[in-house]
């Protein structure tokens, strides 16, 4: 009690302390998008309709070599908000607050409430379910939610399947509907009216936190965004196996999508399903992106983003039928590997480009609060990548690190310029298994088909020196509950 009364003092004068010179620093747009991996118009994808996010890229630092900590959303989004890593927090799993595994955490809101920013979040920006809700502290006002429905049409809901007690419903939606019938639409609609009420307090730098679901499962969307792609030319998976030689437990079987009525539990998807999908994510991409879009339309028309940092940042990557799976839950690139904008106004220096520094999550935090003139977070696993965006230095990092656990392994995954070192750890305290390794060459096999890492001692050695630079992970506090 006497620990958490002193912390509670110190930042209320920290708070206090900040008042003055809080109108003189700029504003923060946040948005948070789930599941969404590099399938954008920015990022190469020629398919993809994302006219939004590619205005987004051309005004900001577009990162090439961004990655998430771990490839699903509660941890991910813990990392994002305190600069921790799952690791550290001993936290990979959806339904355990971040505040069991650090209880007298500053989260980014926080920090920002601290130099005089009123902080605002709306939408998914933590994980709210699964027995996780959101955290009251980070915000200045109460998080806001969405409470349009997920479907729209009946037949989407006919044969509804039950696992785990809950009941999912069609994996896929198309409905004649405007965009605010959706959830996401009526986030959008949400953020601007904050915008709205931000323009008018001039004295107030704002925060705002802004996180979309789509393209998260399921996959729905108005129908226009549908109609944007021919069924026929959308791209199929060519790698339709795990990589030769990897883990066998290295895999998702995808359970996430099985939950889903109209997928089978067992078995690969028929060929004309998988086109159903890839369909859907791409269509409710595009309707996330026309989201983005309306709220950065309204940015302009307040004329306040030449005093706006914005970032748009993807929670985790998505595997769509390539190496055979479906989902997130892997160390793989097509999971790990993330879409991140940041688009800081002209006085912060830093050209609009496309960067090929490594930078993760937990980078975010340090690096918005030093280009907004911020105290440094104390504590946090993140570094300050604001010298990359403003030219000073091309790259700070030579690797990036990101996690995923399978029964009693965890998987520490190191990731360079060019490779991925995978290494499956025993969590047992009796008895520990062997190690397994998995090593990819991204210039050699871009697309992971073979692990090296029998055949590549001396890249997996030096690999391993990176492991050593990191503490080692803490055991999961879930599975202490």
């Amino acid at each position: 009690m006497i620990v958490r009364c002193c912390f509670s003092l110190l930042f209320v004068a920290h708070l206090l302390g900040s008042l003055a010179s809080a109108a003189d620093r700029p504003n923060v747009l946040l948005i948070c998008v789930d599941d969404l991996k590099p399938t954008l118009g920015c990022y190469g994808d020629s398919i993809a309709q994302t006219p939004h996010i590619d205005a987004l890229s051309k005004r900001g630092i577009q990162f090439n070599a961004a990655y998430c900590n771990q490839a699903v959303c509660a941890p991910s989004r813990n990392a994002l908000m305190t600069g921790l890593r799952p690791q550290t927090l001993g936290i990979y799993d959806l339904g355990t607050n971040f505040r069991k595994g650090a209880p007298d955490a500053i989260t980014m809101g926080q920090h920002f409430q601290a130099a005089g920013y009123r902080a605002e979040g709306m939408g998914k920006i933590y994980h709210r379910g699964h027995g996780n809700g959101d955290d009251a502290a980070t915000w200045s006002v109460a998080h806001w939610n969405p409470k349009g429905p997920g479907y729209q049409l009946k037949s989407s809901r006919a044969n509804p399947k039950t696992s785990k007690g809950k009941t999912r419903y069609a994996a896929t939606e198309r409905a004649e509907v405007d965009d605010d019938a959706y959830p996401d639409g009526q986030t959008a609609g949400e953020a601007i009216k904050r915008l709205k009420a931000a323009a008018g307090r001039t004295d107030t730098p704002f925060f705002i936190a802004v996180g979309f679901v789509k393209p998260h499962l399921p996959f729905v969307a108005p129908e226009k965004y549908w109609k944007l792609y021919d069924a026929a030319e959308l791209p199929m998976p060519t790698v339709t196996s795990a990589p030769k030689g990897a883990p066998s437990y290295a895999k998702t079987n995808f359970g996430e999508l099985r939950n889903y009525s109209d997928i089978p539990s067992k078995g690969s998807l028929k060929p004309a399903t998988e086109r159903e999908l890839i369909h859907g994510y791409y269509a409710a991409t595009s309707y996330m992106d026309a989201q983005v879009g309306r709220v950065l339309n309204e940015l302009d028309r307040l004329d306040l983003r030449d005093n706006t940092i914005v970032v748009l940042w993807g929670d985790h990557g998505w595997h769509l039928g390539d190496h055979g799976m479906w989902c997130k839950h892997t160390n793989y690139e097509q999971a790990a590997r993330i879409p991140l904008i940041i688009s800081v106004p002209k006085a912060l220096g830093g050209k609009p480009r496309h960067s090929h520094a490594l930078i993760e999550t937990v980078d975010l935090y340090p690096t918005l609060s030093a280009l907004a003139g911020l105290p440094a977070p104390e504590a946090v696993d993140g570094i300050d990548q604001s010298a990359v965006i403003n030219g000073e230095q091309d790259s700070l990092r030579d690797h990036v690190i990101h996690v995923y656990p399978r029964s009693n392994r965890i998987g520490r995954a190191i990731r360079t310029d060019r490779y991925r070192l995978v290494a499956w750890e025993s969590t047992k305290k009796r008895n520990p298994e062997p190690t397994d390794y998995e090593l990819y060459d991204y210039e050699a096999d871009p697309l992971e088909t073979r692990n090296l890492a029998g055949d590549s001692e001396d890249v997996v050695r030096e690999l391993r020196t990176f492991l050593t630079q990191h503490p080692a992970p803490k055991p999961s506090i879930a599975s202490k509950n």
